[in-house]
This record gives structure tokens, C-alpha cells and sequence, in this order.
């Protein structure tokens, strides 16, 4: 699947409303938006520019749920797919 796909997908599933276990793993209505927001600006400066714009995407999801205490489910390992595929298209690119 290529990134942009991939980055479709996570704006599609954080639009979606959270369930019971997302609550549980320390997701919030407010967190899940922000996170949608920021992965689909990081969608539109790569259609709007081009993949050669993912070098100056620097994806801190990781730091940033761990800050927020969201643990291990969906959307936890959804963000992180995120923040890996933006990354090695960082060192192929």
C-alpha cells in the first residue's frame, strides 16, 4: 500500500468515533481529532508538493501518545504504522 493510502486509511479510521477500548487505552474525543488533524495535514503537503516533501516531515507520534499515556490497541498501533511508513519513506526518498 503506498503512503498516501496508508495515510487515507488513518484519517478515515481517527474521523470515526472512538469505542469503549480506545477510552480505555487513554484516548480522548479532543486527542483522536488532533491526531486526525496532524496526519491529514502531513496527507495534503504530500499531495499538494509531492513525496519529496517527506523529508521535511519529522513524525513524533510516538513521543507525543506516550505523553498523552495511550496505550498499546487499534489506534495506537494505527499511529504508529503512520509515523514508521513516513519515516522509511524518509530514507528511500
Amino acid at each position: 500500500m503506498d503512503l498516501l493510502a496508508v495515510l487515507d486509511e488513518a484519517v478515515a479510521t481517527l474521523k470515526a468515533p472512538l469505542g469503549q477500548a480506545d477510552r480505555d487505552q487513554g484516548w480522548t474525543d479532543v486527542l483522536r481529532r488532533e491526531f486526525q488533524e496532524e496526519i491529514s495535514i502531513r496527507r495534503s503537503v504530500l499531495r499538494r508538493h509531492g513525496a519529496g516533501m517527506v523529508r521535511h516531515l519529522r513524525p513524533r507520534f510516538d513521543e507525543w501518545m506516550e505523553r498523552e499515556g495511550v496505550r498499546p490497541g487499534r489506534l495506537q498501533h494505527l499511529v504508529s504504522d503512520v509515523q514508521r511508513r513516513l519515516m522509511e519513506a524518509r530514507s528511500t526518498g
